[in-house]
């Protein structure tokens, strides 16, 4: 029986319990509560495939996805503001402390922000959705690309996809930026497309000079005071693709770091995709849990204790 690497926390956090603190919600990873003005998002253990929550999570993933998005907000200060206001126990409100074991390393303190109600997603590589419609359409969300392109080829230069943002865990789907200037307005419209390509210019550049492809990634932004911020996770294997370098081949399917070993167990079972989602076995949670854990070391050069 395959068990976690030495020195893994063998149970998960699944959910998370903060008594009177008021919870605001669930999403498929995140419990969200309000601490007076400020917003509190606990990265849980909860793992999502095929827009459902599985029936067993991954020891930690929380806190590496929380400490992977504090190494990028410090990275991208510079090219726009995040809503971050602390992350450590001690600089949390006193009435959060009893709750330290439920947050230390997976929770953000951050401010309330007026979202955007789209996903601003760079694409630098042909992947997912948008290997699908370009096969049919030649297109990216109306982006007209060359003929020739393989499942995984470099993209001519990277371009904005905007997608909807889904509120009731149903599938985002990808929109023009017609469609963007609609939802947002055209002045709002355009900074997003800037403030998304210049954040995945840094981003992508950082991962290759750590042997990464960074093919994709999504960032979703807010308005507090007047000023846009940058908010949510960012650039985790939960919310971008990130492939191997020197493996890199167009053609097909990428090596890639994120929950690549969990969707390949469960086509393996022939799951019909409905609910209620399976459980997964110890070996593809050990799996999946050192390759979280091996995308925080290549990007930070730090080591992760849980």
């Amino acid at each position: 029986m395959a068990i976690a690497p030495k020195g893994l926390p063998l149970s998960a956090l699944l959910t998370t319990n903060l008594g009177a603190i008021p919870l605001i919600g669930r999403g498929k990873v995140r419990d969200l509560y309000a601490v007076g003005d400020a917003l509190l998002l606990v990265a849980t253990d909860r793992i999502s495939a095929f827009d459902h929550v599985l029936g067993s999570g991954i020891p930690g993933k929380g806190k590496i996805l929380t400490q992977i998005s504090l190494f990028w907000f410090d990275l991208l200060s510079d090219i726009v503001p995040n809503h971050l206001i602390a992350t450590e126990i001690a600089d949390f409100p006193a009435e959060l402390h009893p709750y330290a074991d439920q947050l230390e390393g997976r929770s953000m303190l951050v401010k309330r922000a007026a979202m955007f109600p789209v996903e601003c997603v760079a694409r630098g590589y042909l992947a997912g959705s948008g290997w699908k419609e370009y096969q049919t359409q030649k297109t990216v969300c109306g982006i007209a690309l060359p003929e020739g392109l393989l499942d995984g080829s470099r993209l001519p230069e990277p371009i904005f996809t905007p997608a909807t943002k889904s509120q009731d865990g149903a599938h985002d789907e990808n929109i023009s930026f017609a469609a963007t200037e609609s939802a947002v307005g055209a002045e709002d419209a355009a900074e997003l497309r800037r403030l998304t390509m210049a954040l995945y210019a840094r981003a992508a550049a950082h991962a290759e000079s750590c042997g990464l492809i960074l093919a994709d990634t999504k960032f979703e932004f807010g308005r507090v005071g007047g000023g846009i911020m940058l908010g949510d996770e960012v650039l985790t294997p939960d919310s971008s693709r990130f492939w191997d370098r020197a493996a890199w081949k167009p053609g097909g399917a990428q090596p890639s770091f994120d929950k690549q070993f969990v969707r390949d167990y469960l086509e393996s079972i022939q799951w019909n995709k409905q609910a209620p989602a399976p459980a997964l076995p110890e070996e593809v949670v050990a799996r999946t849990q050192a390759k979280y854990l091996e995308a925080f070391r290549l990007l930070t050069g730090r080591e992760l204790a849980l």
